[in-house]
C-alpha cells in the first residue's frame, strides 16, 4: 500500500506534467534523494537558481540490494524555452550501474553532469531512476543531449518503468518567474 509521502511525491510528479511529458505514470518503489551544495534538498516543484545547481548534486539511492543497479537520467523537458521546447529532452547527466543502498558517485557516469542554464522561463529539471535488470544493462551513452527521450531510452535499455523520480524548477538568475504585472499607461497630462 502506497505511503503518504509516496502518493504526495506522485501527486506532485503529475501536477508538475513529469508524469505525461517525462514518464507514464508509475508506482515509486526506491527512496531517491537529491541534494545540492551539500544539503540543499530538491523538492518537487521546489525552485532552485542557475547558481544553486552548478556542481554535480549528491543523489542518494534506496533499495536493500548492493547487488541490484539502477540508472539515473537527469533531463530537462523545457530547453531551449518551455514556449518552444524544440529541444526537448535535454540530457543534463547519465549514471549507470548505481548499486542499491549507495550515491551515485558509485555508479558509472555514461554523460557528465551538465548544469542547467536555462535562458528563458522556468524549466523543469526532472531526474528519473531505473532498475537495471543487471549490471552492464546500459553500455553506450547517448550520441547527443539534445532531443533524448527518457522513455525510448528506458525502453531501449530494457529498464522498464521508472523506481523514482523527482525534479525541481529552473530559471535565469535574475529572472522572476511567472508573468509580470505592468500597469496601464496612462495618457500623459
Amino acid at each position: 500500500m502506497p505511503t503518504t509521502t509516496t502518493m504526495a511525491s506522485t501527486n506532485s510528479l503529475v501536477l508538475g506534467r513529469v508524469i505525461g511529458d517525462v514518464v507514464d505514470p508509475f508506482s515509486p518503489t526506491v527512496t531517491l534523494r537529491v541534494t545540492y551544495n551539500g544539503g540543499v534538498r530538491v523538492v518537487n516543484s521546489g525552485g532552485l537558481r542557475p547558481s544553486a545547481v552548478a556542481e554535480r548534486p549528491h543523489v542518494d539511492v534506496g533499495g536493500d540490494d548492493l547487488r541490484q543497479f539502477y540508472t539515473l537520467v537527469m533531463v530537462d523537458p523545457d530547453a531551449p524555452n518551455p514556449s518552444s521546447p524544440t529541444l526537448k529532452e535535454y540530457l543534463h547527466w547519465l549514471v549507470t550501474d548505481i548499486p542499491g543502498t549507495t550515491d551515485a558517485s558509485y555508479g558509472r557516469e555514461m554523460m557528465c553532469y551538465e548544469s542547467p542554464r536555462p535562458a528563458a522561463g522556468i524549466h523543469r529539471m526532472v531526474v528519473v531512476l531505473f532498475q537495471q535488470m543487471a549490471r552492464g544493462t546500459v553500455d553506450v551513452p547517448p550520441l547527443l543531449r539534445h532531443n533524448f527521450c527518457t522513455r525510448s531510452f528506458a525502453v531501449d535499455h530494457g529498464l522498464g518503468s521508472p523506481v523514482a523520480a523527482a525534479f525541481f524548477t529552473c530559471q535565469p538568475e535574475g529572472g522572476t518567474g511567472g508573468r509580470r504585472f505592468f500597469p496601464p499607461l496612462r495618457p500623459p497630462a
